[in-house]
């Protein structure tokens, strides 16, 4: 039974896919995130095989092809979400107990890109089935295929969280006007979620930005015609890296760019 999922709130859309990169190698830092403890939950699905439904959401990814997401992505219940920090946050999800799971019992891993909101008009076993304290996964329709029948509707899983695995630096897609900078925080590996975030400009010091919702934190200064950094820890670990340089002093709204460091 597909869920039914509550739509990005911001009023800022991506306008741009563009990606600058600003260098090739990335430096591993020393601690990695580990995998966590398997635990029980239920998955369902919502949109069809295209998984275009699944586009925009809760964390402002926008198009989840064109900023690296793909079609194995999650809508979590609030419990799960913890009101936007478990953004970019990865899990491997397995059916059990279920005649509909697949035989060999595959294992999927998706990243958490939207809300399950609850349905309090019905019961948490019978249509609710993001209420809480429900942990529970509403999957693309691809990513539900890869681990059971789709005619199941709702089917339980094991699941455990995971380090996120990415290709390149940490991306920031900038967004807002002249007086407020907006920044999507996207392609962030090991621990895949965000806590905290400054900027510093060329001719500034580090500020810190209050979040705006989901993956997008914000700062209301003008920092046009100067070089930004940015400085990022995640909400697991409390690890902190800085990205130096992100964005030139040339830099545009509406233009995504990438770092050269990420988590592992």
């Amino acid at each position: 039974m597909a869920s039914l999922l509550w739509p990005c709130s911001l009023v800022f859309f991506l306008v741009s896919t563009a990606t600058v990169s600003s260098a090739l190698s990335l430096p591993i830092p020393s601690l990695r995130f580990q995998p966590g403890p398997w635990r029980y939950a239920h998955a369902t699905f919502y949109g069809d095989e295209s998984a275009s439904e699944t586009m925009g959401g809760a964390c402002g990814y926008g198009n989840l092809f064109s900023s690296g997401y793909g079609i194995a992505t999650a809508a979590l219940s609030s419990t799960l979400f913890n009101d936007g920090f478990a953004c970019g946050s990865c899990y491997q999800i397995r059916c059990r107990g279920s005649p509909h799971c697949y035989g060999s019992f595959p294992i999927i891993t998706v990243t958490g890109t939207n809300l399950c909101p609850p349905n309090w008009a019905q019961p948490s076993d019978n249509g609710g089935w993001c209420n809480p304290p429900r942990r529970h996964f509403d999957l693309s329709k691809p990513a539900f295929m890869q681990i059971a029948y789709w005619r199941a509707g709702i089917v339980p899983v094991m699941y455990r969280r995971v380090p996120c695995v990415r290709k390149g630096g940490i991306r920031f897609l900038l967004q807002g006007n002249e007086y407020w900078l907006l920044a999507f925080v996207m392609n962030v590996g090991g621990e895949g979620d965000v806590g905290s975030m400054w900027v510093k400009g060329s001719n500034t010091d580090w500020m810190r930005m209050s979040r705006n919702w989901g993956a997008s934190f914000q700062a209301f200064s003008r920092l046009g015609g100067q070089s930004l950094s940015f400085k990022i820890t995640s909400y697991t670990t409390r690890k902190t890296i800085i990205a130096t340089d992100v964005a030139p002093s040339t830099w545009y709204l509406g233009m995504t760019y990438e770092a050269d460091v990420n988590f592992a």
